[in-house]
C-alpha cells in the first residue's frame, strides 16, 4: 500500500511538473501542435533587411528572428505580383492551376473590390486546413483575393470563406489611390487616356456650335444634344468607378463588417497592431494561426510621425523601420505570454520590391540587392526571390543557413505537416515540406524544377541538379526594360508579360549558383552542358503543363471589371461611407 502511495505521488508530481513545465515553454516536443505566426511583407525587397546584407536600415526584430532561427537564401514567390503570388502561398499551388494567373497586362491583379474574380472557394488553403484540426485561426491586414461571386453580401471570396475564423484589415490592399490628392496610381495611363478623350467629346458639342453661332451654316441641335449626351455618358461610365476609387476600394473591414469607407489611413497602423494583440491574448492557450499580412511596405506608405525621418533612405526606409518595430510589439507579446518556445514564427514577402515606385523626393520601392529586376518582372530574381525566415525554438537551429530552392508553397505543406492536418486528395500540391530541411534531417531541397510564371505566360524555370549544388535558369520570355538600358520598366509602370516582350531561342542560361546576378548569360561557347541543360529543363516544362487542367479564370476582364451590384458598401449605395472603427488607441501605439 506505501508503495502504491509512494508510486501514485511520482506520477502525479511528474505530470505536473510536465503540465506546468509545458505552459513555459520548456517541454515542448516534436509532436506537439504549435502555435503559428506568419508575417508577411507587401512587396520588401530581399535586400531591404540587415540579416540579408543590409547595413543602412535598422531591422533588429527580423533579425532577431533570424539570428534565432533559420535563414533562407532561396526563398522563392511563385509570382512577382501580389494575388498570384498569395494565391500560391495560401493554397500550395501554382496560381495559374486556381485561375488566379492573369492572361492579361493589365490586370494581373485584383483590382476591384467590385470585382467578381477572387481564389475559388473549391480551393483548400492552409487556415481551412488547421481550422480543421481545431486551431483558432486569424488573419489581420491585407487580403487581395476577392470578395464578392454574384451579390454585394455572399462573400464568396472573403477570407472567413477561407478557414479564418476571424478577419480585420483591408480586403484588398493600400494604393496610393488611398491617400485623398494623391496621384493614382490604379491604371495610372488608362486614367489618362480617359481623362483626353472626354476632353475630346466635351469639345465636339462646342464646335458644333460654331457654325450656327457664325451664321455659316446651321447644325441640328438634336445633333449638338446627341454628342454632348455621348460625353455625358462617357464621362459617367468610366468615373463612376475611377473617379472614386478611394470610396470604392480602400475599406476596413472586421469579419463581414465594413468599419471604415473610405479608410482613415493614418490610424490603420495601430488599429492593425491592436488587433493581432487582441488576437494573441484571446487565444493564447492554443493552439493559432496568425496571418499578419502588412500594409508596408507599399505605397502611400503611411507611416507613423516618430518614425519619420527615422532612417537613412527617405520615407520607404522609415516604413520598413516602422514593419520592424510592429514584428518586435508581436514577439514581446508571445514572450510575455510564455508562448516563444510553443510558437512557429514565419518571415517573408509575397514578392520583390517595386523598382518603379518613385516621386520626386526619391525611390519609394524596395531594394533587391545584388538581383536584377523586381515586382512584375517575370522570372527574372529580383522580383521573386524574398526573405524567408523561421523561428522555432527547442526544434529549429538557431542561425542556421540554408542556400537551397525553397518557394512560398511550401508553406502550405509545411503547416500541414506540423498542424496535423492531411492534404487534399485528388489536387496537385507544388509545395513540399520544409521541416525535413529546417531540421537538419535532409540537406537538399525536393524541388527538381520550379516554374515561374509572369501572369499566365510561362517566362523561366528553375532546374536543381540532384548530383551536385548547381542551380541552373532558364529563361525563355524576359521583359522589355524601358527606357533602354534601365533596370525597370519606368515609361509604364510596370512591365508587360506579352506582347512587347523579348522571347528567346535559344533561351537564356544561367548558372544562379554561381551568377546569381544573371549578370552573365551562358550560350554553348562557353558551356559545354549548355544544349543537355536545355533541353532537360524543356522536357520537365512540357512534364508541368501536361498536369494542368482548363479552369475559370479569374482574372479575366469580365471578373476584374468594376461591378456596381458587387461594391461593398457601408450605407445606402452610392452614398457609402462610415467610420465605426473603435476610437480607443492605446497611447503605447
Amino acid at each position: 500500500m506505501k508503495q502504491l502511495f509512494y508510486g501514485w505521488r511520482c506520477w502525479l508530481s511528474a505530470y505536473l511538473w510536465c503540465f506546468f513545465g509545458s505552459l513555459q515553454g520548456t517541454f515542448i516536443t516534436r509532436n506537439s501542435r504549435p502555435n503559428i505566426v506568419l508575417f508577411m511583407a507587401d512587396d520588401l525587397g530581399v535586400g531591404d533587411l540587415c540579416c540579408y546584407g543590409n547595413n543602412s536600415l535598422s531591422t533588429p526584430n527580423i533579425d532577431r528572428l533570424a539570428s534565432e532561427g533559420v535563414r533562407l537564401t532561396q526563398h522563392l514567390a511563385a509570382a512577382s505580383m501580389c494575388t498570384p503570388s498569395r494565391a500560391a502561398f495560401l493554397t500550395g499551388r501554382y496560381p495559374v492551376r486556381s485561375g488566379m494567373a492573369s492572361s492579361s497586362n493589365l490586370n494581373r491583379d485584383v483590382v476591384w473590390l467590385g470585382g467578381s474574380g477572387g481564389l475559388p472557394p473549391n480551393e483548400t488553403t492552409f487556415a481551412k486546413l488547421l481550422q480543421h484540426r481545431g486551431y483558432r485561426t486569424g488573419l489581420i491586414g491585407k487580403w487581395h483575393q476577392g470578395l464578392s461571386c454574384a451579390s454585394r453580401d455572399d462573400h464568396c471570396f472573403h477570407p472567413l470563406n477561407h478557414g479564418f475564423d476571424y478577419f480585420y484589415g483591408m480586403p484588398l490592399e493600400l494604393r496610393s489611390d488611398c491617400q485623398a490628392f494623391h496621384p493614382p496610381e490604379l491604371h495610372r495611363r488608362l486614367r489618362v487616356r480617359l481623362w483626353v478623350t472626354t476632353v475630346v467629346l466635351a469639345l465636339i458639342p462646342l464646335l458644333l456650335l460654331v457654325p450656327t453661332c457664325a451664321r455659316w451654316f446651321p447644325v441640328p441641335w438634336p445633333v449638338t444634344v446627341a454628342f454632348a449626351l455621348l460625353a455625358l455618358l462617357f464621362f459617367v461610365s468610366w468615373f463612376s468607378s475611377y473617379g472614386l476609387t478611394r470610396r470604392w476600394n480602400c475599406v476596413l473591414m472586421r469579419d463581414h463588417e465594413i468599419l471604415q469607407q473610405p479608410v482613415r489611413l493614418e490610424r490603420l497602423t495601430s488599429l492593425m497592431l491592436k488587433e493581432a494583440l487582441a488576437f494573441i491574448d484571446r487565444y493564447k492557450r492554443g493552439p493559432f494561426l496568425l496571418f499578419i499580412s502588412f500594409l508596408h511596405v507599399h505605397t502611400p506608405l503611411i507611416t507613423k510621425e516618430k518614425f519619420v525621418g527615422h532612417s537613412k533612405f527617405g520615407l520607404y526606409g522609415d516604413n520598413v523601420e516602422e514593419m520592424d518595430w510592429m514584428v518586435g510589439k508581436v514577439l514581446e507579446a508571445l514572450d510575455r505570454e510564455r508562448l516563444a518556445n510553443h510558437t512557429l514564427v514565419y518571415f517573408t514577402s509575397d514578392n520583390g520590391g517595386r523598382l518603379e515606385a518613385q516621386d520626386r523626393s526619391g525611390q519609394l520601392g524596395g531594394w533587391n540587392g545584388r538581383y536584377k529586376g523586381g515586382r512584375g518582372m517575370g522570372g527574372w530574381e529580383g522580383g521573386i526571390r524574398v526573405p524567408g525566415i523561421f523561428r522555432w525554438p527547442t526544434v529549429l537551429e538557431a542561425g542556421k543557413v540554408i542556400d537551397e530552392p525553397t518557394s512560398l508553397m511550401d508553406i502550405f505543406p509545411t503547416l500541414s505537416y506540423i498542424g496535423g492536418g492531411v492534404l487534399p486528395p485528388g489536387r496537385v500540391i507544388d509545395g513540399r515540406n520544409l521541416m525535413p530541411l529546417l531540421e537538419g534531417r535532409v540537406s537538399r531541397s525536393e524541388h527538381e524544377f520550379l516554374f515561374h510564371y509572369c501572369g499566365a505566360s510561362l517566362h523561366t524555370a528553375r532546374w536543381s541538379q540532384k548530383d551536385c549544388a548547381t542551380v541552373w535558369k532558364v529563361h525563355f520570355v524576359t521583359p522589355k526594360f524601358s527606357p533602354e538600358g534601365a533596370g525597370a520598366c519606368y515609361g509604364s509602370g510596370v512591365c508587360p508579360c506579352s506582347g512587347d516582350v523579348t522571347y528567346h531561342d535559344p533561351p537564356l542560361l544561367f548558372d544562379i549558383s554561381r551568377d546569381p546576378s544573371e549578370s552573365r548569360p551562358l550560350n554553348p561557347d562557353n558551356e559545354a552542358s549548355f544544349d543537355s541543360v536545355v533541353k532537360k529543363v524543356e522536357a520537365a516544362v512540357r512534364r508541368h503543363r501536361g498536369t494542368l487542367t482548363p479552369v475559370p479564370q479569374q482574372l479575366s476582364t469580365f471578373n476584374t471589371l468594376w461591378k456596381p451590384w458587387l461594391q461593398p458598401c457601408c450605407g445606402t449605395f452610392p452614398f457609402c461611407g462610415c467610420d465605426r472603427a473603435d476610437d480607443i488607441v492605446s497611447a503605447a501605439w
